[in-house]
């Protein structure tokens, strides 16, 4: 039997991953981003529709996202005890000069 190394495909991304759309709130930390999700749902009991909004940490590597920022946000392992998101890409560049 020889040896031969078997080649390895290159990592993909996972079929099931959750990616949200969300508002940069704070970019103060080093390598973490705060970025709000809002999504609208219509109420169970009024009907009325609702805005319902949930706050997420991010891995970042670079400091390129400020706040106001729209970005693409996708589930990962656990980086810290807040942190299991990193950010996929810039969406939209905030207009606050």
């Amino acid at each position: 039997m020889s040896s031969q190394e078997i080649p390895q495909a290159p990592a993909q991304p996972a079929k099931n991953q959750r990616k949200l759309l969300g508002r940069v709130l704070s970019d103060k930390m080093q390598k973490t981003l705060t970025v709000l999700v809002e999504r609208r749902v219509r109420h169970p009991a009024i009907g009325k529709i609702v805005t319902r909004s949930k706050k997420y940490h991010a891995h970042v590597e670079s400091g390129e996202y400020r706040q106001g920022d729209l970005v693409e946000i996708a589930e990962c392992r656990p980086i810290s005890k807040t942190k299991s998101w990193r950010v996929t890409r810039l969406v939209e560049k905030s207009k606050a000069v």
